[in-house]
């Protein structure tokens, strides 16, 4: 009997180990390389000059080839960098004064988080919509994913209707049905 309560405390005991031994390794952080405030700060440099100057060529260097942009103000997902500078170049067709400055930015693991804004004076045709000449500042935020020193994806909102409220669009309510 005391054989078998020996083998029942070894194997309790094993047991007790290996569960400890799998909760310990899953609770720990997962390890990742990170992105470092430094390369953060040479990223949103080089888009700011490439937006700012511009010399869109410029992205070359930190937008992967095959980045996705999820930007509110376009009608669809942009896929692959060429796909982004032709959308860049009509937001800067209408804007020819376009400036971009960064206000806030944060980096957390592989994600750099900014908060900008954007000022110009529309004097060129917006992404379809006819010159107004008038002068629009909007902030809004972007998240982009970092790999191998490049943006591979990014998230871009803003005031879309505050946008276009300065550009002086209004909001018409629908009329009531039945009336």
């Amino acid at each position: 009997m005391r054989i078998e309560h020996t083998k029942i405390g070894r194997i309790l005991l094993l047991g007790v180990l290996s569960a400890t031994m799998v909760l310990g390794l899953s609770c720990q952080p997962s390890v990742t390389s990170g992105l470092t405030q430094e390369e953060a700060k040479r990223i949103l440099s080089t888009y700011r000059e490439a937006r700012n100057t511009p010399n869109l060529d410029l992205l070359d260097q930190i937008i992967d080839p095959a980045v996705v942009v999820h930007d509110c103000g376009a009608p669809a997902d942009i896929r692959g960098l060429e796909s982004l500078k032709a959308f860049y170049k009509w937001g800067h067709a209408g804007l020819p004064d376009f400036k971009i400055a960064f206000d806030t930015v944060l980096v957390s693991g592989d994600n750099i988080i900014d908060r900008w804004t954007i000022t110009g004076t529309h004097t060129g045709l917006l992404h379809g919509i006819p010159p107004t000449g008038k002068s629009v500042r909007f902030s809004g935020m972007g998240i982009d994913r970092v790999a191998n020193g490049k943006i591979v994806e990014q998230w871009v909102y803003f005031d879309t209707v505050g946008l276009l409220q300065q550009l002086g669009f209004s909001i018409v309510p629908p009329a009531p049905s039945g009336t």
